[in-house]
């Protein structure tokens, strides 16, 4: 049982691996927006900062239920 409850917290912290492919793609995406409309980059900019908080809101969630997971232990 103890090893389920180990692998159920491995499985939440990956959240943090889906944020972090999520924020290197918008990144990219906004850097060749940007490159296309140097006029708009204060708009892409702006539209990239909120993605980025949204993905890493994500993964701060997955930590915390990993810690909740593990303090059962």
């Amino acid at each position: 049982m103890n090893g389920l409850v180990i692998l159920a917290a491995a499985l939440a912290v990956f959240t943090g691996i889906g944020a972090g492919i999520s924020i290197g793609l918008a990144t990219s995406k906004a850097v060749e927006s940007v490159a296309r409309q140097p006029e708009a980059a204060g708009k892409i900019q702006t539209i990239l900062l909120l993605g980025a908080a949204l993905a890493e809101a994500t993964a701060i969630y997955g930590l915390v239920v990993a810690l909740m997971i593990l303090s059962k232990v």
